[in-house]
């Protein structure tokens, strides 16, 4: 059988543009799946923008459900010589802080220099024994000979995490002395210091503040905090005092010079800030869901939608977080006095669902009732309050089960199954097509033999012509 380069060239028929058409008439079956492929692809995206816009939301939420925004105080302070941090719970007023003493952590010093920080003290094993006030263990620590210089007892101190903290000073003139100072402030935390073993390391280094003969030296005095708060005396082993004040500490840095004023302020500025910001994110949110349910008429009698139309126009899932959402706005419960958003400067426009806040308004509410509008918003924490419920039903869309997980998923399992279909599809047309090709050619062989055949036939009924004339 004569063989076919090009398809058609035997015949003479064109049967390689046939078989195009009949290729792109198949493969037009699959511009339906295609498209389907395509919406499902965009509505896939598209919750996963939903997504995001509600995270950026709940953390804006989140901020705003905390209950100690609503009392937060701010500090100020006639002297540089203390300073105070509150908690949300502190009341507002003024106090007079006087300091007289601050805390200080003991350090003992040895009486004594070493010629350098290498050269062993001691000829004999020895056991260095650490013991502090306030109920404190006492911590002992090996020494040996050969480890009984300077560098070696200091490191071997540090190590033994035993409140205490060594090191080396340089008293010039070639002369070094041992220093061990207190981790912590106050005078239950003063240390005495006893070796056994050597009696040279002993002497170098033994501390009692009731002996006599010791090797060491009080050169920081432990001592404890003393101030007076409204004329009443206090004393603390610490220079950060938690306890004096309720919901306030204070941080002492220095004496004072006579009484001094520490001024406690009602702060709405955090509250008001986080309103705002979740207002802004609020209106993101809106924005968000104006975007992606875009809708642009077409007209009359046309089938196909606006291409610009939103990726999740008419879904059920989205209208129902939105709707849910609107809900939530004007459902405040509990005690508060403020039962909407708009008694304290927070209207909805009705046209495009986003929130405007009256910063005037709001600033006299947080003034004269933050009390109410922490109710209105926080509720108990539970299940009251704008935030609280708003936060609670985040959580659920949100999760690996919610409402958004579930059309993922669903959008996805369609996508698998389109994919299928296409590719099934795709398979048929391939195998139809190399079918069409396997048959054209053999009809081009076929036409091209019998081409062949008619042109001997006639050459020979003209040649036999020709001979009897």
């Amino acid at each position: 059988m004569a063989s076919i380069s090009t398809l058609g060239v035997g015949s003479g028929l064109e049967l390689s543009t046939i078989l195009d058409n009949l290729e792109a008439a198949e493969k037009a079956g699959l511009k339906p799946i295609s498209t389907q492929q395509s919406s499902y692809t965009a509505k896939l995206s598209a919750y996963g923008t939903l997504k995001s816009a509600l995270v950026s939301f709940q953390t804006a939420n989140t901020a705003l459900n905390k209950a100690d925004l609503f009392t937060a105080t701010t500090t100020s302070s006639s002297s540089s010589a203390f300073s105070a941090t509150t908690t949300g719970d502190a009341i507002a007023g003024k106090y007079t802080i006087s300091v007289t003493q601050l805390a200080q952590a003991q350090t003992l010093t040895t009486k004594n220099t070493q010629p350098d920080s290498k050269t062993a003290i001691a000829t004999s094993d020895s056991k260095i024994t650490i013991q502090q006030g306030g109920g404190k263990k006492p911590v002992t620590i090996d020494i040996s000979a050969a480890n009984s210089s300077l560098s070696g007892i200091r490191d071997a101190i540090n190590k033994s995490d035993s409140g205490v903290s060594a090191s080396i000073i340089n008293v010039g003139n070639g002369q070094y002395r041992l220093s061990v100072t207190a981790n912590d402030t106050g005078s239950d935390n003063a240390m005495s210091i006893s070796v056994s073993g050597d009696s040279a390391l002993q002497s170098f280094m033994g501390y009692d503040a009731a002996g006599t003969g010791n090797g060491m030296e009080e050169s920081v005095t432990a001592q404890n905090a003393k101030l007076k708060v409204n004329n009443v005396d206090i004393e603390n082993s610490s220079n950060t005092i938690s306890d004096a004040l309720e919901d306030i500490t204070l941080n002492l840095n220095d004496t004072t010079s006579g009484n001094q004023t520490l001024t406690i302020s009602k702060d709405n500025t955090k509250s008001e800030t986080a309103i705002n910001a979740w207002v802004t994110a609020y209106n993101a949110l809106q924005d968000t869901f104006a975007s992606l349910t875009k809708y642009t008429a077409v007209d009359a009698g046309t089938d196909a939608q606006d291409t610009s139309n939103g990726a999740l126009l008419g879904d059920s899932t989205l209208r129902t977080i939105q709707t849910q959402l609107k809900s939530m706005l004007s459902s405040a419960t509990g005690s508060s006095a403020y039962k909407t958003l708009a008694q304290i400067g927070i209207t909805s426009d009705p046209s495009t669902g986003k929130l405007t806040v009256d910063s005037t308004k709001l600033e006299t509410a947080l003034k004269t009732n933050s009390a109410d509008i922490k109710d209105m918003f926080v509720g108990d924490g539970k299940k009251t309050g704008i935030t609280t419920t708003m936060g609670t039903n985040l959580t659920s869309w949100l999760s690996s089960t919610g409402i958004i997980q579930a059309a993922t998923d669903g959008v996805s399992k369609t996508l698998n199954n389109l994919t299928t279909q296409y590719n099934a599809a795709s398979d048929r047309i391939d195998t139809l097509m190399a079918r069409y090709k396997a048959q054209f050619t053999q009809l081009d062989v076929l036409m091209n033999s019998l081409n062949s055949t008619s042109s001997y036939l006639t050459q020979q009924f003209e040649s036999s012509s020709s001979s009897k004339n």
